[in-house]
């Protein structure tokens, strides 16, 4: 199979900038992209609309809403995400709570005719995050074993921040899914965080981690030998621009709340190939890697976040979504990729989009 674009629906715009749901998929529409990642957070703000509220009667109806204008619009609905914040916790009366949720998750995805669930490395307090990880081995394979009771079964899809608490790099997430040994349990490969771990440091003076370069050579050359490609769900590729000054106390970006790379992570991100916006992290090599070294096919998201994003300007979600597919045409060219030029065609069955 080759290639097929999609992009994180917050990516576009986020909602409660006043950017519509509609608007952004229609300029998603526009623009070429295949699939969405659709955000939690975005179904929230349309059940959010409906008499009532936020209810989870008014969620499964948004799902319904956002498959129905999906559907019209041939995108397929990739993932549903961030199940966040729910392995290793500390307070196991929490997790039972992550576990309730996840429940009514499987509802939406039915709604939503997604197959997968994406889980992001959790980035809370150490405090919070058990350090054994046999713990978060456990609480992954519970969910997995969940997901393979559903009809049809859901997969998830385990990623790695750069700024995760206890797991940040590809490896780690790696070492966990083969702990976890589901068939339905995957991992996400994101040029971003791991570049943004290894390669790039926003609190240092040259952006940059010691040694650098060597960290990111012997990074692809394992990866390249390590991982089963059939593990490899889908890829995310985008990059991130360097600060001119540290990202310290100061800093315009910084946060007491947040490690420096969360807060660069959440304001900073750059699609690949925008260097005359400060893009600089080795995207490319990375990407080669993937899709020639590993061999990759499949699903690629561009999973941007941006302070544009929280600009009310009109414009945000059409400019954004065009910068995207002028990125992704850039990113076919440099690594010849093999496109799928069309989503695929039974948008009403939950099968592997893989």
């Amino acid at each position: 199979m080759p290639c097929r674009l999609a992009i994180t629906s917050m990516s576009l715009g986020r909602s409660y900038a006043g950017h519509s749901f509609v608007h952004k998929l229609d300029m998603a529409h526009m623009y070429g992209y295949q699939g969405i990642e659709l955000f939690y957070e975005d179904l929230v703000g349309i059940a959010e609309q409906l008499p009532g509220g936020d209810t989870r009667s008014n969620e499964l109806e948004a799902a319904n809403i956002i498959r129905r204008l999906c559907h019209e619009r041939g995108i397929a609905i990739l993932c549903l995400q961030p199940f966040a914040h729910y392995e290793g916790l500390v307070d196991r009366q929490e997790h039972l709570k992550r576990i309730e949720k996840l429940e009514f998750w499987f509802q939406l995805a039915r709604a939503l005719r997604t197959n997968m669930v994406q889980i992001p490395s959790s980035f809370g307090p150490a405090s919070e995050i058990s350090e054994d990880m046999s713990l978060a081995v456990a609480d992954l394979q519970k969910v997995a074993d969940m997901g393979l009771q559903q009809e049809p079964p859901i997969r998830f899809v385990y990623e790695a921040l750069c700024f995760g608490t206890r797991y940040n790099t590809w490896e780690q997430s790696w070492d966990i899914v083969q702990a976890v040994d589901r068939p339905n349990f995957g991992v996400c490969l994101d040029t971003f965080n791991i570049a943004g771990r290894i390669y790039a440091d926003p609190a240092s003076l040259s952006g940059r981690t010691p040694n650098c370069d060597d960290a990111v050579r012997d990074c692809i050359t394992h990866l390249v030998s390590t991982v089963d490609i059939n593990k490899v769900f889908y890829v995310q590729v985008v990059d991130a621009e360097r600060l001119a000054a540290p990202l310290v106390e100061g800093h315009q970006f910084y946060n007491p709340e947040q490690t420096a790379r969360m807060s660069w992570s959440r304001n900073c991100r750059l699609f690949y190939g925008e260097k005359d916006r400060g893009a600089y992290l080795p995207v490319a090599e990375i990407s080669r890697a993937i899709f020639h070294g590993l061999g990759f096919e499949g699903w690629v998201s561009l999973e941007l976040f941006h302070r544009r994003m929280g600009d009310t300007d009109a414009v945000v979600p059409k400019e954004l979504a065009s910068r995207g597919a002028a990125s992704w045409a850039k990113l076919v060219r440099d690594m010849q990729l093999r496109v799928e030029e069309e989503a695929p065609s039974d948008m009403g069955r939950m099968t592997a989009s893989l």
